[in-house]
C-alpha cells in the first residue's frame, strides 16, 4: 500500500501535526488517507503518541478544510481542521496550513466551533490577510451546518474508508 506523509504547518511556515498514513483512495469528496492506532503521530518534533482509535483522513479538493472521522472508542467521530486548500508538493505527501479554527462532532451528536480564540491571537501575530480571514470563517460556517446536518461526507460516507483500517 502507498504511503503519504500528512503535513500540517502553522501560518508562519512551522511545523505542526505530522505523520505517515496509508493512500486508501479518493471518491467525489477527495483524497482519503487512513492510520491504524498504532501509528506515530508528532507535533512538531514531538511525539505525541498514538491515536486514540484508527482514523481516516480526507482532503478534498479546493476546500479550506481537511476532515478526520475516528473510530470508536474516541469520544469524537469527526474533527475538522480550517485550513488552506490542501497541497500535493509530491505524490507521497500533502500539506497544508492550519488556521486554528476546528469544527468537532461528539459521538453524542454535539457540534462545535473550537479555537475562535487562537483564531484571534494568530490573525494578529501572523498577519493572516483579508482574504485568508474570509475563507476561515466561510468554511467554519459551512461545515458547522454540514455536520450539524449529516451532509456527505459527515453523514455515513466515510464509513466504508474506516472499515478499510478499523
Amino acid at each position: 500500500m502507498k504511503r503519504i506523509r500528512v503535513v500540517y504547518r502553522k501560518y508562519d511556515g512551522s511545523l505542526h501535526w505530522n505523520y505517515e498514513t496509508e493512500y486508501l483512495g479518493e471518491d467525489e469528496h477527495g483524497v482519503w488517507l487512513g492510520a491504524g492506532a498504532t501509528t506515530p503521530i508528532y507535533k512538531g518534533t514531538t511525539l505525541k503518541g498514538p491515536p486514540d482509535a484508527p482514523h481516516v483522513l480526507l482532503f478534498p479538493r479546493q476546500t479550506w478544510w481537511t476532515a478526520c472521522f475516528n473510530a470508536e472508542p474516541a469520544r469524537t467521530e469527526i474533527y475538522c481542521d480550517i485550513t488552506s486548500v490542501p497541497h500535493w508538493p509530491t505524490q507521497t505527501e500533502v500539506t497544508a496550513i492550519d488556521l486554528d479554527l476546528d469544527v468537532r462532532r461528539r459521538r453524542n451528536g454535539d457540534v462545535s466551533l473550537l479555537d475562535e480564540d487562537e483564531f484571534a491571537v494568530h490573525q494578529v501575530r501572523y498577519q493572516y490577510p483579508a482574504d485568508v480571514v474570509t475563507s476561515a470563517l466561510a468554511s467554519a460556517d459551512w461545515l458547522m451546518g454540514a455536520v450539524s446536518g449529516h451532509v456527505e461526507p459527515f453523514g455515513t460516507a466515510y464509513h466504508r474508508w474506516l472499515n478499510e483500517v478499523t
